[in-house]
């Protein structure tokens, strides 16, 4: 199954050139602070105009509309995975938004929290979606001296060990990382310019 990664478009889903595939993973951040609020239906028609026959979708910290229930029935054109998982056409997947980030959306700032919800984490996995990066994998800051992933999660990816994980948050950390288990992928595609600067990430994966 060919599959397309993106994450951190910010409001500028429509100036994305999306590569063809057979399923869409979004890893969080389609808004800037949910405003307008009327880009979550935009982002969600966007997602209608697509031809992958899949698409998943985990929101991000900017995501504070999605943080009430009610209101991610919005969208309608996408699997949104908030701590729970999907099978599809025999790939299982799991998604979380959580980042340690205080204060913004889905936000869990303590790690015995995070700890706790990680382990919900199955094992067996074909894909982990998550917003933010596990510690220390494609997590550094500009200036590259400063890791910002989730200790947490890097210790329970380790005990999952997912065939794929892809994430974003973390912009300037872009790009791949493979394992013998798994390959790792941060998706962000906001650039420095404040422009989708970068390309979205293609992998194909062998359905079990």
């Amino acid at each position: 199954m060919r599959i397309v990664l993106i994450s951190d478009t910010h409001g500028l889903h429509r100036q994305l050139n999306v590569p063809d595939g057979d399923m869409l993973i979004h890893a969080g951040d389609f808004t800037l602070n949910s405003k307008p609020p009327s880009i979550v239906a935009d982002f969600n028609a966007w997602l209608g105009s697509l031809p992958h026959r899949h698409k998943v979708v985990v929101p991000g910290n900017h995501e504070f509309l999605l943080e009430e229930p009610p209101n991610r029935s919005a969208i309608t054109n996408a699997t949104l995975l908030v701590d729970s998982g999907v099978e599809i056409e025999g790939l299982k997947i799991w998604g979380s938004p959580t980042t340690p980030l205080y204060g913004g959306a889905f936000g869990r700032s303590n790690p015995d929290d995070r700890k706790r919800l990680w382990a919900q984490i199955p094992d067996n996995l074909d894909i982990v979606v998550t917003h933010g990066p596990p510690f220390a994998i494609l997590d550094h800051s500009r200036s590259l001296e400063r890791r910002e992933g989730c200790p947490q999660l890097l210790e329970a990816v380790f005990r999952a060990f997912p065939r794929v994980h892809v994430f974003g948050h973390i912009h300037h950390g872009y790009g791949t990382l493979r394992t013998s288990d798994t390959i790792f992928v941060n998706a962000s595609l906001l650039g420095d310019s404040g422009n989708l600067d970068r390309k979205p990430i293609v992998i194909d994966l062998q359905v079990r």
